[in-house]
């Protein structure tokens, strides 16, 4: 299945060409019950099906992704990679999940792919530099007290991690039926 949807992709990427190339990022929050090494299985294989026109078409892949077997997942691929010529670049949970498209774009340093010839322990997070970005116009936190209560503001708006389209939908109709000016959901990213 993973294979197929895959090759889809890959085939549609390579439709037309564009002179500086594309990129592909495969990413997602920390599965729960995907093995992760087995749907790289499916994707190792429409890499090897399809990489002279990856390189032809100057794709670049970068894979973020975690979950039960993500090590195996992530040393077969790149193995897979490194055989092929691709010059995958791949990330675990130690990098977080919005890293990967700036990194990718050329936007922030590329961090350090992980070693992944030994076993890993918990990840550990390095902050994103925030050069560029505009100072927060949000209100501070308040002091804490014996029971602090943070509600949300009618600004406040959510990214949601996975397929949670019914979640979603509950929330916009919710935004709907009180009429509020700007949806809470601000993406999704699956």
């Amino acid at each position: 299945e993973t294979f197929v949807y895959a090759k889809t992709l890959l085939s549609l990427m390579m439709k037309y060409k564009h002179p500086e190339g594309k990129f592909l990022i495969i990413g997602g929050g920390i599965a729960n019950f995907t093995d992760v090494a087995a749907t790289f299985t499916g994707l190792i294989k429409a890499l090897e099906h399809y990489s002279s026109d990856i390189k032809e078409h100057k794709i670049q892949i970068w894979i973020r992704r975690a979950g039960p077997n993500y090590v195996e997942g992530l040393r077969k691929v790149k193995a897979a990679s490194d055989k092929l010529g691709l010059g995958l670049k791949v990330y675990g949970p130690e990098t977080h999940i919005t890293a990967v498209i700036p990194m990718a774009l050329g936007l922030m340093e590329h961090l350090p792919e992980p070693d992944l010839s030994q076993a890993c322990g918990p990840p550990v997070r390095k902050m994103i530099s925030g050069a560029g970005s505009k100072p927060s116009t949000q209100k501070p936190a308040p002091a804490p007290s014996k029971h602090t209560i943070v509600t949300a503001t009618p600004e406040t708006t959510s990214i949601v991690y996975g397929m949670q389209n019914r979640a979603v939908q509950g929330m916009l109709d919710f935004d709907f039926m009180c009429k509020r000016k700007k949806p809470s959901v601000e993406a999704m990213v699956f």
